[in-house]
């Protein structure tokens, strides 16, 4: 496998006020990560910015041009998002991360693999509407720009704990982007019920495994099992891979008990069937993720499966009770889909 990580350090420059979870360390996180793929090997590139005409892709001209009049300033955009002086050109090379990846892996070989490590993180994004920490949609912009690039079926998966309520409404009736999300249910932003599938000629596209609180590796390992073969099934071009990690048992804000090297095998099922029907082509983008210690190990964790470099852990045992509830729901609403 083929891996290469587009980062900036810029993304330090996207300053949130004192106290606020999406700080400034986590940057620091991404580049000491990414320094250290650097030494073993591996490809780091600078992303590069994207345009106006990518943005209106997924978001409203005039909420963009909301966003861009905040250039130089420090506002409040609404009671948890923010932005700094720096944080409107911070935000494009966000988005335009996940671009540079989708152009890597299209022009690269079999199993070319891209990580976009970014901040402000993007899938709670709207078409005109900035929300938990997002301002714009980083993945959702990578999914339009792909289908831009003319392919037919492209599929992002999200396992950040928040449900990505902005990247599921920005394809709800759209057929050729699968969006399938495991998260915490219920929980901010409140979306992410079973019977929130899709609608019109997206109906059936839209898969939403909501998960009670505590949710386990085991949980993890049986849903993703699941997610597996709807991928296979509705055989995407191209992978999108929303990797946030706040599901993370030791995550402040997420209420889940998912292990770091848990993170590897759900990184892991993703890759296989990827490898299965569209040649390996992955690219992963950050969301969440707000331990500092837990987000430095999961990227780890899921850059050495990313690459190839990684022995991958044995599966997790025990009790599938959250996921097997959120199975049965999921089934009572996509059952003429999909055999879940």
């Amino acid at each position: 496998m083929s891996l290469t990580i587009f980062t900036s350090d810029r993304f330090a420059d996207h300053l949130m006020p004192p106290g606020h979870p999406e700080r400034i360390e986590r940057a620091e996180v991404m580049q000491a990560v990414a320094a250290e793929f650097r030494k073993r090997g591996g490809r780091v590139e600078q992303p590069r910015a994207a345009t106006q005409e990518d943005l209106a892709r997924i978001h409203d001209p005039a909420y963009i041009g909301r966003v861009r009049e905040t250039a130089g300033r420090a506002v409040a955009l609404d009671a948890d998002t923010y932005t700094s002086p720096d944080t409107y050109d911070v935000a494009l090379l966000a988005a335009g991360a996940v671009m540079s990846g989708v152009d890597h892996v299209l022009a690269g070989e079999r199993g070319t693999r891209a990580l976009a490590m970014v901040r402000p993180p993007g899938h709670h994004a709207e078409r005109n509407r900035a929300m938990g920490f997002c301002l714009f949609n980083n993945i959702a912009i990578g999914a339009a720009y792909a289908r831009s690039r003319g392919l037919s079926r492209v599929a992002i998966v999200d396992y950040d704990v928040h449900h990505g309520n902005g990247t599921q409404w920005a394809f709800y009736d759209d057929p050729s982007v699968l969006f399938l999300s495991s998260h915490q249910y219920p929980f901010y932003p409140g979306t992410g019920a079973a019977d929130e599938t899709g609608r019109g000629a997206g109906a059936g596209f839209t898969v939403n495994f909501p998960v009670d609180a505590g949710g386990t590796d085991a949980d993890f390992e049986r849903l993703y099992d699941v997610a597996a073969s709807v991928l296979e099934r509705f055989r995407p071009e191209l992978i999108l891979l929303s990797a946030g990690f706040d599901a993370h048992a030791d995550d402040p804000l997420g209420g889940m008990r998912v292990s770091t090297r848990q993170f590897a095998r759900l990184t892991a099922k993703v890759c296989a069937a990827a490898d299965t029907c569209c040649s390996g082509r992955v690219v992963a983008v950050t969301e969440g993720g707000y331990d500092l210690k837990a987000l430095a190990g999961s990227l780890r964790a899921a850059i050495d499966v990313l690459d190839g470099s990684g022995v991958l852990p044995p599966a997790p045992t025990g009790d599938t009770s959250r996921a097997e509830s959120s199975l049965a729901a999921a089934r009572r609403h996509l059952s003429k889909y999909w055999t879940l």
